[in-house]
């Protein structure tokens, strides 16, 4: 009997616990390298650390970034899997997560240096200094010196939830920075937790698929690379945030509002999902009046409790224009020293007053964004929460990768259609590439680096791609 023949341009099936399987250990082998790069690239301690050899430091970007590129890889190809006939549970989903996730655990931190602020500023609540008026140079020592020198004499942005959270470890600790930093990224962990746990109800309460949201929203590589190896304190917010939307949309409003409130109290921009709970309320048959009287009473109590327990005061309502600062990268700022530089070069005094006026145009572009979008949306609260927090993230007077989380995680749980997912997830492809480990600048040489690395990961799936499409022993093309 002749053997069968398989043309060349069809691809053999693939049963679906294998390709999973694949997905599995193509994203593992991809943080895999961003962990063991990021022992030489990656944002490492410098005190009591001697700078690692040039060679090592340059293998080591190439290394994180061929594991940026092989992780992007296996989360495209398990989006495949979830849009096919026979998607993967979300148990299966959770458990790639934590395999992705688990080489991150004990990495140095990864694309920023945030996490050293969070634990100087938490240092300082403990010592009952105050963090709303004084940057960490004025708790001086080593752990002061791990701060970016951009931020030594900045005030805290982060709200009193949080910072009680890191007073706390800090008093755990005893200030040693191996465990601090593995503390931060515990709490990290936890709230990448609380969001998985959050998008699949809230794509089942919004009619969307759970398993696409738990992919878009919770697999994507800008939250492993950002909120875990990263150990940002946004993963806490959206956690927050995500149960706090999952009790407002049940039978718990109130609940709602003081998870809500609590998530606003970590990173303030959370403070938009009132309105949400707002609109749930009314949307549950309340009275627009009762709904934002039960919220706003839910949130104020909670906003006098926890500032109480963490002792800070309410400095941090002073601190919110922290992110208006001329060291912070953003749109309006591009254009505003763009503007500065045109007036200087005509001799104009107006020139001092560029980046200001264009500071001002971002906020209130962002505030006509946010009231169109609620406008045209009321009847979606979720997702118009997800457009409003991606508008702040974008017009907002400072923008990170990572910040675009803020609108993504809830549009992945209440994105309406397909090609609203399919763009988001194209803009959490391109942001994975777009910093560097050590959360630097960047220089033409670490670019060639990083570009080294890309282009190995591609060249090594294209291989691994010709591999797949070879007839297999026995079999004729």
């Amino acid at each position: 009997m002749p053997a069968k023949t398989v043309p060349v341009d069809q691809t053999p099936s693939v049963d679906h616990p294998v390709a999973l399987r694949r997905c599995q250990v193509l994203g593992l082998t991809g943080t895999v390298f961003l962990a063991l790069g990021g022992e030489t690239a990656g944002a490492l301690p410098v005190r009591d650390h001697l700078a690692p050899a040039p060679a090592r430091a340059a293998l080591g970007l190439v290394a994180v970034y061929f594991g940026v590129v092989l992780l992007t890889a296996a989360w495209m190809l398990l989006g495949r899997l979830v849009r096919g006939p026979r998607p993967p549970s979300q148990r299966s989903l959770l458990l790639v997560l934590t395999v992705w996730a688990a080489p991150l655990l004990l990495a140095p931190p990864l694309f920023s240096r945030d996490v050293y602020s969070y634990l100087a500023q938490g240092a300082m609540v403990d010592a009952h200094m105050d963090v709303y008026t004084q940057g960490p140079a004025r708790l001086g020592g080593p752990l002061a010196h791990e701060v970016a020198p951009v931020w030594q004499h900045t005030a805290a942005p982060y709200g009193p939830a949080f910072l009680a959270l890191a007073s706390a470890l800090s008093g755990l600790t005893h200030g040693r920075l191996p465990a601090g930093l593995l503390g931060m990224r515990l709490l990290a962990l936890l709230g990448v937790a609380l969001m998985a746990a959050a998008l699949p109800r809230l794509a089942r309460h919004s009619g969307a698929d759970p398993a696409a949201a738990l992919w878009l929203g919770a697999l994507n590589p800008l939250v492993l690379l950002h909120l875990v190896a990263g150990a940002h304190n946004d993963a806490l917010m959206l956690g927050l945030l995500g149960l706090g939307l999952v009790a407002a949309c049940g039978r718990w409003p109130v609940l709602g509002a003081v998870l809500v409130t609590s998530a606003a109290l970590v990173k303030a921009p959370a403070a938009l999902g009132l309105v949400a709970v707002v609109a749930l309320l009314v949307r549950s048959g309340r009275r627009p009046s009762h709904a934002i009287a039960l919220t706003t009473a839910a949130a104020a109590a909670t906003t006098v409790t926890a500032t109480a327990v963490a002792g800070t005061g309410y400095g941090w309502v002073h601190t919110l224009t922290t992110p208006v600062s001329p060291h912070n990268w953003a749109l309006t700022s591009l254009l505003g020293r763009a503007t500065r530089a045109a007036l200087e070069h005509l001799g104009s005094g107006l020139a001092p007053l560029a980046v200001p006026a264009w500071h001002l145009l971002g906020l209130a572009a962002t505030a006509a964004a946010v009231s169109l979008i609620w406008l045209r949306l009321r009847p979606h609260p979720v997702y118009a929460l997800g457009l409003s927090l991606l508008a702040v993230a974008v017009l907002g007077p400072a923008i990170r990768p990572w910040y675009v989380l803020w609108g993504l995680f809830l549009i992945a749980a209440a994105g309406p259609s397909a090609p609203v997912r399919h763009r988001v997830a194209a803009l959490a492809g391109v942001l994975a590439l777009a910093v560097l480990p050590s959360g630097g600048p960047a220089d033409p040489g670490l670019l060639v680096l990083a570009v080294c690395g890309v282009l190995l990961g591609l060249a090594v799936l294209w291989q691994a791609h010709q591999s797949a499409r070879t007839p297999a022993p026995g079999r004729t093309a």
